[in-house]
């Protein structure tokens, strides 16, 4: 299954040793074909011996550190990062140093953050940390620490770029180092029963209340009476919640950029969904980890063929053209729809792909080509 795609020709700029790159391939490969990140799995679809490959892989995970070629995948003309930290159950690992409890207080499992810049409506993968009640206490850290870890990783690639974050980074701590190390945000408010405390320049508290249809925007509020920040919401049509965004950008960007972040949370449920990435199992932190790491190169890989056969099958997005112009619309309409549902990834693995090989290597090509002006840092080509 997908002969068309030389994984290789992908790894090989994300290793430098050559017979590494060359098992990294085969393994992306197999964790697209398997769609699962379990090294059983992996090795039964690797060619050869499973065993024999079984053993690969555990050397591979010995002698490499994949999460240095994942941050290669960092473009350097994305205009945010994102931040998604996402739970990873683990209900029966009660003998797995790393595996604490989830939110619950019952679900046993870690936390994943995932550090992605934007790609078509989709995020590539770039840095991650993993943590959880037993690390954070083995270790002697606190989850705010292990958050500020994940973007110290990608700190200097930063620039002034924005980090875009959910609900769950609200909170003091973390804005302080933010504004102590120059690191644009995005972040979404938190809003419970008991507001955060927003004061205004005249030291009055603000309490953020929208209608329906309605915005509102507010410059220079000290959060919790500490850092300065601009707070802009919306409540759209449509949603059961207002929307609140704060920033140390203009509120109009700020709230631009997370609306474009909210576009693109499909590609985190890609990973769990269609790789199967929660089913990941290592005794060891570290070769956890490094599979991890493997599990989101061999993502970027298949997300980014899929979008360019998604674009041979239904047509570049760009392509859409006015109703007016679209001649007949009972056959041009359903097929714009139809390109909206599905993602590139979700095309390359569970739909039956309908073209030639030769157009399929073509396209690859292209895909190639995109692909090694992203990891050099060159102007990216249209894929």
């Amino acid at each position: 299954m997908f002969e068309f795609i030389n994984t290789h020709e992908f790894t090989r700029y994300l290793f430098d040793d050559k017979k590494h790159a060359k098992t990294a391939a085969d393994i992306a490969h197999a964790i697209l074909d398997a769609t699962s990140p379990r090294i059983s799995d992996i090795s039964h679809r690797m060619s050869g011996s499973p065993a024999a490959n079984y053993k690969a892989v555990q050397r591979f995970l010995d002698q490499t550190d994949p999460q240095e070629a994942l941050l290669r995948l960092f473009q350097p003309d994305a205009p945010f990062v994102i931040g998604d930290p996402t739970e990873m159950s683990r209900p029966y690992a009660r003998k797995t140093s790393y595996v604490g409890t989830l939110s619950d207080g019952e679900t046993r499992g870690f936390w994943l953050l995932v550090l992605a810049t934007p790609f078509r409506g989709r995020a590539i993968p770039c840095s991650f940390v993993t943590y959880s009640s037993q690390t954070i206490n083995d270790q002697c850290t606190s989850r705010n620490l292990e958050h500020f870890r994940a973007f110290a990783e990608v700190h200097e690639l930063l620039g002034d770029r924005p980090l875009v974050l959910d609900r769950e980074f609200s909170y003091l701590e973390l804005m302080k180092n933010l504004e102590a190390e120059g690191i644009n945000y995005v972040i979404r408010l938190k809003l419970g029963r008991h507001q955060t405390t927003l004061l205004n320049a005249e030291g009055r508290s603000i309490k953020l209340r929208l209608a329906r249809g309605e915005e509102r925007t507010y410059h220079q509020l000290l959060y919790m009476g500490e850092v300065m920040v601009n707070v802009t919401g919306v409540w759209r049509p449509g949603l059961k919640e207002p929307l609140w965004v704060m920033s140390n950008l203009a509120p109009e960007e700020a709230m631009a950029i997370y609306q474009a972040r909210a576009k693109i949370e499909e590609s985190f449920r890609d990973l769990k969904s269609l790789l199967s990435m929660e089913k990941i199992m290592n005794k060891k932190q570290t070769n956890m980890e490094k599979m991890i790491a493997m599990v989101m190169i061999s993502y970027a890989i298949g997300c980014l063929v899929g979008e360019s056969i998604r674009d041979e099958i239904y047509g570049p997005e760009t392509a859409a053209r006015p109703a007016e112009d679209c001649g007949d619309s009972a056959t041009e309409k359903p097929k714009r729809e139809k390109r909206s549902l599905y993602s590139g990834l979700f095309i390359l693995l569970r739909q039956k792909i309908g073209l030639a090989m030769e157009v399929l290597e073509a396209l690859v090509q292209g895909v190639q080509m995109a692909f090694v002006s992203m990891v050099l840092g060159n102007v990216r080509t249209l894929v």
